[in-house]
Formats: structure tokens, C-alpha cells, sequence
């Protein structure tokens, strides 16, 4: 029995498929030939479980490309958040703050989480594998590094002494003073490392890019075109925004490099060769997202806020 709900719906159905040139009826005949959708098929489970690809026989690698790929996984999911605060045509208290509290629980679920790479793997195997993975590094990481863009003025992502000048120099110029790009040199001569050198010819275009795009509209213009009162609403999301991404996840990595790469009297490189010891501690490169929220003194002390 077609009941008049049933009946409307026809009726919305075959005007949508109208207005596309179709026939509902061929779209009705693919339903019924259709097959039910399964929970394996839909997240593609069989794919997603024949990832991993260890380049050694060694047990833990597994879990350390495990980790890795579900935090790039997290990754995509914070850029497609900034993606809509960023690009929104009309920006409200409710929106911003949604996508801020995504993004807070998205970091605190992977800050949260990096006990399995402090402790969850056995240090004896990691130092064994960790040379077949030469040279790659989480330092390559692209989606990280496009977060960064998305969430402040480029000119912010320079080492604070290194920013004379730079303001209003075309944006090349700034990606090219980057903080990162000090981290990956070879500690003995200064030179760019292998790890560098791909990660640049792989991604510096497409961040180049990504820098233009959000040159005016990226998180932290966003935050200054709110009302006065709504910053104030949203300060304590961002403030949570700022730390989890600049202090509470670069020290979980320096954590995790002191755990496996701290061995007396030196220290073991990384496997991509970064000066890991200068470059994870956020109280080194201090890089602030939202630096007009912050007192001096919470600047002074960056990276002992951590976990207050």
C-alpha cells in the first residue's frame, strides 16, 4: 500500500531526477539490483587493514605507522573544520566555536593518545627499525604544516627574530623564513637535509598556494572579525587551539624523541636527520598562532603552559 507519505516522496523524487534529464524509474530499477551496503564496505575496512606496509619484520614498526596514520587521519579531519570557519560566507559565535571544540577534541584525542609511541612500543625494536625508514620523518608531514598556515598570519610561522622586514614581503618570501625549515639541517654542516629537500619539492607549491589562499581569511582573521563580545566568548576555544597544536604536541613528540633518542653522553639523530633537541620544544621556536589573546608574561612563559 502506497501511503500519501510514500506517494510525495515519489513525486519529489522524480521532479529532482527531472531537473537532471533523468528517469527515476532506471534509478528505482538500480535500487532494486543494488546490494545492502555493509559497515566493511562503507569505511572500506579490507583497504584500511592492508595499509601498512612495514619495511622490516620487526613487530612494533607496525604500531608506529599505525599511530601515524591515524593522526593524519585527525589531521584531515581538523583541516576540513578550518576549512569551514575559514570559508564560511557569513561567520557566527556558534559556528566558530563548533568547529573549535571539533578540533580541540580531534588534538587532545591525539595528545592523549601519544603513550603508545612514548611507551607503547619496545625501545630496542624501534631502534632497530627506525634506520630502514631513512630518511623519512613526521617532520613531512604536509597536513600539519597546512594547519599551521590555515590558523595564523604567515609572518607569525618566522622565528621571531628573523620577522624584521618581512611584513608586507610577498608571501614567498615568508614561506621561505618558516621556522620549520631550520629544524631539518644536518646538524654537523647546516645544510638541508635529504628529509628537507624531498618534503620542499613535494609540498612548498602546494603551501605557497594554501598561504595565498588563506592570506585573508585564515583562523586568526576570523577571530578578529567577531564582535568584541563574541572574542571574548571564543577566546578560551582558541586559547585551548594555540596550546594543544604549538605546545602540547610538539612536547609529546620531544617526549617520545627523549624516550627512544636520549642516550648518554649524545644524543641518537632522528631518522631524518632533524636537530630534534632545539626544534621540539615550543619554548625554543615560540610560534603563536593568536599572540593578541596571550599577556606578555603568558608569552614569556610559552610552553610551560602546557598543562595547567
Amino acid at each position: 500500500m502506497v501511503t500519501t507519505e510514500i506517494a510525495d516522496k515519489i513525486k519529489r523524487l522524480e521532479e529532482k531526477y527531472a531537473a537532471m534529464g533523468q528517469d527515476l524509474s532506471s534509478y528505482l530499477d538500480g535500487l532494486l539490483y543494488a546490494d545492502y551496503l555493509t559497515y566493511w564496505d562503507y569505511i572500506q575496512l579490507d583497504v584500511l587493514l592492508n595499509l601498512q606496509h612495514p619495511r622490516t619484520p620487526i613487530p612494533d614498526e607496525n604500531i608506529f605507522i599505525i599511530y601515524h596514520q591515524i593522526t593524519e587521519l585527525y589531521f584531515k579531519l581538523t583541516l576540513q573544520a578550518i576549512e569551514q570557519v575559514c570559508q564560511a560566507p557569513v561567520l557566527t559565535a556558534d559556528l566558530f566555536k563548533t568547529q573549535l571544540k571539533r578540533i580541540n577534541n580531534y588534538f587532545r584525542n591525539l595528545i592523549n593518545s601519544f603513550e603508545i609511541m612514548v611507551d607503547g612500543m619496545d625501545k630496542q625494536q624501534f631502534l632497530q627499525f627506525r634506520m630502514a625508514l631513512l630518511p623519512a620523518s613526521g617532520f613531512q608531514s604536509g597536513q600539519f604544516r597546512k594547519i599551521e598556515i590555515c590558523s595564523t598570519g604567515l609572518v607569525n610561522l618566522v622565528y621571531e627574530q628573523q620577522r624584521v622586514g618581512l611584513n608586507g614581503k610577498e608571501l614567498s618570501e615568508v614561506l621561505d623564513n618558516i621556522y620549520w625549515r631550520s629544524g631539518a639541517t644536518e646538524l654537523a654542516t647546516g645544510k638541508k637535509t635529504l628529509t628537507l629537500r624531498q618534503f620542499e619539492q613535494k609540498y612548498m607549491h602546494e603551501f605557497l598556494f594554501l598561504a595565498e589562499r588563506y592570506r585573508d581569511n585564515n583562523m586568526q582573521l576570523r577571530y578578529k572579525q567577531l564582535p568584541p563580545e563574541v572574542q571574548q566568548e571564543v577566546m578560551p576555544l582558541l586559547k585551548e587551539y594555540d596550546l594543544n597544536i604549538n605546545v602540547k604536541w610538539p612536547l609529546m613528540h620531544y617526549k617520545s624523541a627523549v624516550r627512544y633518542l636520549n642516550r648518554k653522553p649524545e644524543d641518537i639523530a632522528a631518522t631524518g636527520g632533524t636537530n630534534w633537541q632545539q626544534y621540539l620544544p615550543p619554548r625554543h621556536k615560540r610560534i603563536v598562532f593568536f599572540p593578541e589573546i596571550w599577556t606578555e608574561e603568558e608569552l614569556e612563559n610559552w610552553g610551560k603552559l602546557a598543562f595547567e
